[in-house]
């Protein structure tokens, strides 16, 4: 199990329409003041995070993935572990986030960072989308890595900003029942 950010992810994908601004100095002096046009799916436009969407789409389908049908941010490809055992290697992505779940996930990774700049590379997730990710092995199955994910801490830092906020107002949240 590995995560990663795509860095600068929306700016990997074409624009869905024509967009046009006026150039500033960053442009240049020579394009300053001229219109130009936006051909990269930037932050803030509305169709930005469809055209990243279709776009990562696209170089998973290359990679030979395919989006699972409950849920379209789910992919998932067939493999074969050196013993011959057949499994599923699988990448959920949120937006720009991504864990992947394979016998050999670096490389996968390695075959995303062909197409994309990962941000800070890629690594075993303490985190993922706020939840924390924990490895455990059972007793009866030591050589066996299982994975879960657990809301405790994220819960505790949401009760955490809310008494914040309350107290601000001189509130409380109620106590516990006995």
């Amino acid at each position: 199990l590995v995560a990663a950010d795509v860095g600068n992810a929306y700016l990997n994908a074409p624009t869905r329409e024509r967009v046009y601004t006026t150039a500033g100095l960053e442009f240049g002096a020579e394009l300053q003041g001229k219109p130009v046009v936006i051909v990269r799916a930037l932050y803030g436009l509305k169709s930005s995070g469809a055209a990243w969407r279709a776009h990562f789409a696209n170089t998973l389908h290359e990679l030979n993935f395919q989006s699972c049908l409950a849920d379209p941010d789910v992919w998932l490809r067939p493999a074969t572990k050196p013993n011959g055992f057949h499994y599923y290697e699988y990448i959920f992505v949120y937006v720009d986030d991504l864990l992947v779940l394979s016998h050999q996930p670096a490389i996968i990774m390695k075959g995303l960072e062909e197409y994309y700049r990962l941000k800070d590379g890629f690594e075993k997730p303490k985190r993922y989308l706020g939840a924390e990710v924990i490895e455990w092995k059972f007793p009866d199955s030591a050589d066996k890595i299982h994975w879960g994910l657990s809301s405790g801490q994220y819960v505790k830092e949401a009760i955490k900003n809310v008494e914040a906020t309350l107290a601000k107002d001189n509130l409380r949240l109620p106590g516990r029942c006995s």
